[in-house]
């Protein structure tokens, strides 16, 4: 079974969702490829705190209000991302940028590639582009080349919003 959440950020309604141990979901309500990984079956629970809300929504909410305050939150709760082995590999990655810090798609690809040709800027966009944790898995991190504002599913005024909180302007 899996189950879902609200929360609600500064920047907007999002959805989280659970396997009952981990995130495996968070969205912004509305964003491209919204609930992409969600189960057909899903049971809602309304949060609150009360019956029902499950430790890692409580943990994720915590996680979310200390980052929207401004601060460095950690650790993270437990995640477990849905997709293939070469989107986990680029989500692997995007958790490796430090808070503040951006990267481009072209470096992610020659990091992930280990500096062999082959690896494209476009698959890591590709890949960045279906993140199914937004904000915890920080593809608001990544810029296209020469440090452009670029993509980002839940829109570029959120990504320009969440790089300001982290105090990083546009390159």
């Amino acid at each position: 079974m899996e189950y879902t959440c609200g929360y609600s950020s500064p920047i907007g309604e999002m959805t989280m969702a659970s396997d009952g141990t981990y995130l495996t979901g968070l969205w912004f309500n509305g964003q491209k490829y919204f609930g992409s990984t969600l189960e057909r079956e899903h049971r809602y629970l309304p949060g609150e705190g009360g019956e029902g809300e499950i430790p890692v929504f409580a943990r994720t909410k915590r996680w979310l209000d200390a980052y929207f305050a401004g601060m460095r939150p950690e650790p993270l709760p437990p995640l477990a991302p849905k997709g293939s082995p070469f989107r986990q590999k680029v989500w692997r990655a995007l958790l490796q940028i430090p808070y503040g810090e951006t990267v481009t798609y072209g470096e992610i690809a020659e990091q992930i590639s280990g500096g062999k040709a082959g690896m494209s800027a476009q698959a890591v966009g590709g890949a960045v582009g279906h993140n199914p944790i937004s904000i915890i898995i920080p593809c608001h991190r990544v810029l296209g080349s020469g440090g452009k504002l670029t993509g980002y599913a839940g829109g570029l005024e959120k990504k320009e919003y969440l790089l300001k909180l982290e105090g990083k302007e546009r390159r």
